[in-house]
């Protein structure tokens, strides 16, 4: 099969979809891999370092889009709609259930379209999605912190304290992947920590991990309001697979916090949980509502492309083998894979996106 790998185009995003050694192990089953130029910098990988496992360089987008299967990162943005084509395989995060628009054009083209972050294993984890998960736990933290100094517009807390001055005070929504790495690098910086999620189950399973380090609540309006109103940090990481993230803090909950606290919403490429939230990106991170410092990066593990690609690619590639070796045929092989699929032959097939979007049905 010919394998094409475009280069990211949005914005600061410098993940790549295969790295040189799952294009290593692509050509050594028989397949072809033709990779943009530079599409693999921002992650370390130079042209040479491709060229030298047999990939085929391209000088430009559509010479890798021009292919049989096409492997991203990041959903395809206005500027590369009219570069996907009928019967094509996409196989990328998608996100679709806050981007209408995409589903719309994705329809439309005609390509079979298959989500990462929906690829479900029969014990109902996402193994596509967790190692960015895990990594965009870990950053929503530590850009947390970064943001809460007085010089990038915070409140000016020191999320560890000092003896004599209380840690700084972090909420996290969501006791998933995303929330237990938050809270694991919370705790590591000293902060006072407390996780909501409505799964009690998944609450006794975080005591067996942190113990007491970290206070675990059932989430309800009537826990989280006074919680939220005291941090100094809340880490939005409500995941619905599939599905639009639920609105947790309203407006009027934004309006009460502390000037200068920070709201870093994780869950952002699913529409947020917090109603005051949209999308930013790397290079205009954040903004200010009722004084309150809100990031809405959907990207953030592109800010470690190196560790993230790789991390990806671990993921990624045994599934890209299965749909080169097979073609399509490899979504009857393997449930997994089939709960990815999104888009097929021109109609939405997913469940959660289409309770989302039944008028496109």
């Amino acid at each position: 099969m010919d394998i094409g790998v475009p280069k990211e185009i949005k914005d600061q995003e410098f993940r790549v979809g295969l790295s040189p050694a799952s294009v290593r192990v692509l050509v050594d089953a028989g397949h072809s891999a033709f990779v943009e130029t530079v599409a693999g910098v921002g992650s370390g990988f130079t042209d040479d370092d491709y060229e030298a496992v047999g990939a085929t360089i391209v000088a430009t987008a559509q010479e890798a889009w021009n292919r049989e299967m096409v492997v991203k990162v990041k959903e395809p943005l206005p500027a590369e709609y009219s570069l996907m084509q009928k019967g094509q395989v996409l196989f990328t995060y998608l996100h679709l259930a806050a981007a209408r628009e995409l589903t719309e054009q994705l329809m439309r083209a005609g390509v079979t379209a298959i989500a990462y972050e929906t690829v479900e294993l029969p014990n109902r984890s996402l193994p596509l999605l967790t190692p960015m998960s895990i990594i965009a736990g870990r950053l929503s933290v530590q850009f947390g912190a970064r943001y809460l100094e007085r010089q990038q517009g915070g409140r000016g807390v020191l999320l560890g304290g000092i003896p004599g001055v209380r840690p700084g005070r972090v909420v996290v929504l969501g006791g998933g992947v995303v929330g237990t790495e938050a809270a694991r690098i919370a705790i590591g910086m000293g902060a006072q920590v407390e996780i909501f999620d409505i799964n009690v189950e998944r609450l006794s399973y975080l005591e067996t991990i942190f113990g007491s380090r970290v206070s675990l609540l059932y989430s309800s309006p009537a826990a989280i309001e006074p919680a939220v109103r005291a941090a100094d940090l809340v880490v939005g990481a409500v995941l619905v697979p599939g599905r639009k993230a639920p609105t947790l803090l309203s407006a009027d909950l934004v309006n009460q916090m502390h000037p200068g606290a920070v709201i870093v919403d994780v869950a952002v490429d699913q529409g947020g949980c917090v109603e005051t939230m949209r999308p930013t990106s790397h290079s205009q991170p954040t903004y200010r509502v009722s004084e309150v410092l809100h990031y809405g990066v959907p990207n953030m593990p592109g800010a470690v492309p190196w560790t993230a690609t790789q991390a990806l690619n671990n993921s990624t590639l045994p599934y890209v083998v299965k749909l080169a070796n097979v073609g399509i045929e490899a979504l009857n092989q393997d449930d997994s894979l089939q709960k990815g699929l999104n888009v097929w032959k021109n109609e939405l097939v997913h469940p959660a996106v289409q309770e989302v979007f039944p008028e496109l049905l």
